[in-house]
């Protein structure tokens, strides 16, 4: 019989209402790309949101939302710093002196600091609490599935064939725990064609959805290559995105009603 892990609890400023986790397999399939994507759309529909960068050693959180002020704390917490439309941010890169400082710490360290920014900081009210986690399914993953109250998580993968393998582990580690799986995200699905709008699939045909299916989990949509979302996340200007592409607010309308 497994031992029973008790589960940590916000502190007496918050008040969240839903946590989901964002995972992936492996890293380089825009996990927390799409961790600020879902951020920003929930917000854009009339949500309150935080994003915890649970990824402590690889944080990307603060760059693609432009953030360059510093978290402090009071007796009471750990204050989270505020986007530009009001989304709460923490992440490791908000308190280091040099945001290109190398976090070198072992898995525990890495699992307690993840902690901290769970249970010691100040979120007020949220409607959801987005935690971007790192890739992989080591200590910091395992600690979020086992310490925290999750509604659920959402797969982030791409459509490479060693992925699709990768993303299986992902999906049997959330099952092993009894974590609901919202779905599976398929990012950098395509390339438009400019010219003549076809469709063109890089990097193959994607992950199969007869082996969701067997799962009884569902593929929550396919997201596209779109170089002006990367140039928008590497000037810090993410939430601007849903002003400019128009067609895909309409593919996150559907995905959003799974969260």
């Amino acid at each position: 019989m497994k031992p029973i892990i008790p589960k940590e609890k916000f502190n007496s400023f918050s008040n969240v209402k839903n946590v989901i986790a964002i995972m992936s397999g492996k890293g380089g399939v825009g996990k927390s790309s799409v961790t600020s994507l879902l951020a920003v759309y929930l917000q854009k529909q009339g949500f309150k949101v935080g994003v915890l960068d649970a990824d402590i050693t690889g944080p990307s959180i603060p760059k693609v939302f432009g953030l360059n002020k510093k978290a402090f704390a009071t007796e009471n917490g750990i204050h989270p710093i505020e986007t530009t439309k009001g989304i709460k941010v923490m992440s490791i890169n908000l308190l280091l002196d040099q945001e290109d400082a190398p976090v070198v710490w072992r898995g525990p360290i890495l699992s307690n600091t993840m902690k901290q920014f769970y249970t010691d900081v100040i979120w007020e009210d949220l409607d959801y609490l987005l935690i971007d986690l790192p890739p992989g399914t080591g200590d910091v993953p395992l600690t979020a599935m086992q310490s925290f109250n999750l509604k659920g998580l959402v797969v982030v993968t791409s459509p490479q064939e060693v992925v699709n393998l990768i993303v299986q582990k992902s999906i049997n580690m959330a099952k092993s725990m009894n974590i609901n799986i919202l779905g599976v995200l398929e990012n950098l699905s395509y390339l438009k064609c400019p010219d003549c709008d076809k469709e063109i699939k890089i990097f193959g045909n994607g992950v199969k959805e007869e082996y969701l299916n067997e799962k009884g989990i569902k593929l929550l949509g396919r997201l596209p290559i779109d170089p002006e979302f990367a140039s928008l996340c590497d000037d810090g200007k993410v939430e601007l995105y849903p002003e400019i592409n128009f067609e895909l607010e309409e593919k996150m309308k559907d995905i959003l009603k799974e969260l």
